[in-house]
């Protein structure tokens, strides 16, 4: 994900296209870093929409209004005594920077034209929205930067306004020649990759990758690995890029790994778009569309991990302990495994010993169960028969052990693939809703204590519903619940069933009314058990199915445990891309 220069350039010719020499009508301060200007002109309305947020700051045109607040901040108060009504005359990027300056003519408190400049910094955590007039001094800043915050720049109302120090040497990638290029980028003691993005301005390693992949050469390899020939072969495809920059030959466009948005750029990324098995790219007329859309769905996505982020410590932690129990007690079943030894041992004494001498400390004697000799070490404080029943007690503490420890392990095992099982749910969660049933779970089997006062939630959240190509309705549990009531509830004994072998993962309903499934169904169906389970990353992987009516649930089995004894394989990739969800 990077809002790098090349997005910013895209961004500022779109907004040349739309609100150059618009008014502003109205200004808002949604959030403590986030304004919404509201602009008029060129017989349209427009919202500009910019956040100077340290974890996804960004800038576009949207459609949504968002009001600010009953009482409005600094901030916003000073844009609008001085900007309100004020008409965008110029927006520029300096040097492929991650800046963009917007030009503001309005009059002032004596009626006379004047210009300012409203600056935001799309740079990560030192992000800013700055406010200046036309002499470059700062009047206002949505975040203040004091000495005491940052040694390299302060960003405080009448300090001189200047464009952050970059690293030293950085060129502008749309005036790099070839010499400067293969002098100061192909001579460092870094990857191929690492060298583009850290010596031009603008590029990001996604950006770098993607020339590189152009190329068919290895970002990762070091840069002496290069002969000349190859040297210009790069270059050349850097060029290609820039010119394609230059002329304004946008591509806005969104990665997606299943429904999850992954990257997103204004080049179109082959390095993406060539694994179709795996990736989608989709296309946008407008850079802003492309901002909106991928930044709502990631701060979807990391709401929901933020809000699970208590209850996967919580399963993180149980599993860490189950995990830790279940080796420890391999390491003491291993040890009863000299059990029968001492077994053999006690019968050898009773059959050989008599007549041992007092105070002997060996005996050497004929294993009859094996036909060889071997030695037995003996206490001589005892005699032959009390030596053997101190084996004895041995092979009998140590067969009882033997016994509770199987079944004990046998428990530890269940207890941590229900774990896996709720960590995969938690990673298929998508919504609040969808979190509630996994916590009712962890509270049902003591990983959470319910207060007295905590009430069971009503559960909002259903299975994924998909149509498969010919028309037939899959369903796909998103935790262990769903599941249970999919499989043993919902499926008729003529429905088919899916799931990702060996592995947690979500139960997949196929609904077949009774008919002969085509085999593209069984083929999407597999894709979606494979995509639903721990192994989605996987190149490969093998789905179980088998009809509803030879499933069984395992006596005292956790939800969503179940056995079956005969079943049909297939292997799939675990894409989704193409399937129809429903709901």
């Amino acid at each position: 994900m990077a809002l790098d220069g090349f997005v910013i350039a895209n961004l500022v010719h779109e907004l040349n296209q739309t609100i150059l020499n618009t008014k502003i009508s109205k200004i808002a301060q949604p959030e403590t870093d986030e304004l919404l200007l509201t602009l008029k002109g060129n017989g349209s309305q427009y919202r500009l929409a910019m956040s100077a947020s340290a974890s996804l700051p960004y800038l576009y045109l949207t459609d949504t209004n968002r009001p600010g607040p009953l009482t409005a901040p600094n901030f916003c108060m000073v844009l609008r005594k001085h900007i309100a009504n004020g008409r965008i005359t110029r927006i520029f990027q300096p040097h492929m920077e991650r800046i963009i300056h917007f030009e503001i003519e309005h009059l002032d408190d004596l009626g006379d034209l004047c210009s300012k400049t409203l600056t935001i910094e799309l740079m990560g955590k030192h992000s800013n929205i700055i406010f200046c007039n036309s002499q470059g001094m700062i009047i206002d800043s949505i975040r203040h930067v004091s000495s005491m915050m940052s040694s390299l720049r302060e960003v405080l109302p009448g300090r001189t306004y200047c464009i952050p120090e970059t690293k030293s040497g950085r060129l502008n990638p749309l005036e790099t020649e070839e010499p400067v290029f293969l002098e100061q980028v192909m001579t460092k003691p870094d990857s191929i990759a690492k060298a583009i993005y850290t010596s031009c301005t603008g590029i990001s390693p996604v950006i770098a990758g993607e020339i590189c992949y152009r190329a068919s050469i290895d970002g990762d390899m070091p840069v002496d690995s290069l002969n000349p020939d190859e040297k210009k072969h790069l270059y050349n495809h850097f060029r290609w890029m820039m010119d394609d920059i230059r002329r304004q030959n946008y591509c806005p466009n969104i990665i997606r790994r299943g429904q999850e948005p992954v990257e997103f750029s204004c080049v179109k990324l082959t390095e993406y778009t060539d694994h179709t098995d795996r990736y989608t790219m989709a296309t946008y007329d407008s850079i802003s569309a492309v901002l909106e859309e991928f930044y709502a769905a990631r701060s979807a996505y990391t709401r929901i991990r933020q809000k699970s982020a208590d209850l996967r410590r919580i399963v993180s932690t149980a599993l860490e302990r189950s995990r830790k129990k279940y080796l420890l007690q391999e390491k003491q079943l291993k040890d009863t495994e000299k059990r029968e030894k001492y077994k053999v041992y006690g019968e050898l004494l009773h059959t050989y010993g008599y007549g041992l001498a007092e105070g002997t400390k060996e005996l050497a004697a004929l294993n009859y169960y094996t036909n060889e000799m071997i030695t037995i070490p003996l206490d001589p404080d005892l005699d032959a028969m009390a030596n053997a029943r101190k084996y004895f007690d041995r092979y009998n503490k140590l067969k009882r052990t033997h016994e509770a420890l199987s079944g004990l392990i046998e428990e530890t095992r269940a207890e941590t693939e229900h774990l896996e099982s709720i960590a995969t749910s938690l990673d298929i969660a998508l919504t609040e809703e969808d979190l509630v049933q996994i916590r009712e779970e962890l509270v049902e089997f003591g990983y959470i204590r319910r207060r007295r006062t905590d009430k069971k939630a009503k559960i909002k959240s259903r299975p994924f519903h998909y149509l498969s190509s010919d028309g037939y309705h899959m369903y796909v549990g998103k935790n262990n619940y769903q599941n249970e009531e999919l499989t043993f509830k919902f499926a008729s004994g003529n429905d088919w069933w899916f799931h990702a072998k060996g592995i947690p993962g979500s139960h997949v309903i196929v609904k077949s009314d009774h008919e002969e499934l085509p085999d593209r169904v069984f083929e999407e169906a597999g894709k979606l058990a494979g995509y639903y389970s721990k192994g989605r990353d996987s190149d490969k992987l093998e789905i179980d199915y088998l009809q509803k009516k030879n499933i069984r649930k395992p006596n005292k089995g956790a939800p969503g445990f179940v056995v079956y004894y005969t079943n049909y394989s297939l292997t799939t990739r675990p894409d989704i891309h193409g399937l129809t969800l429903l709901e």
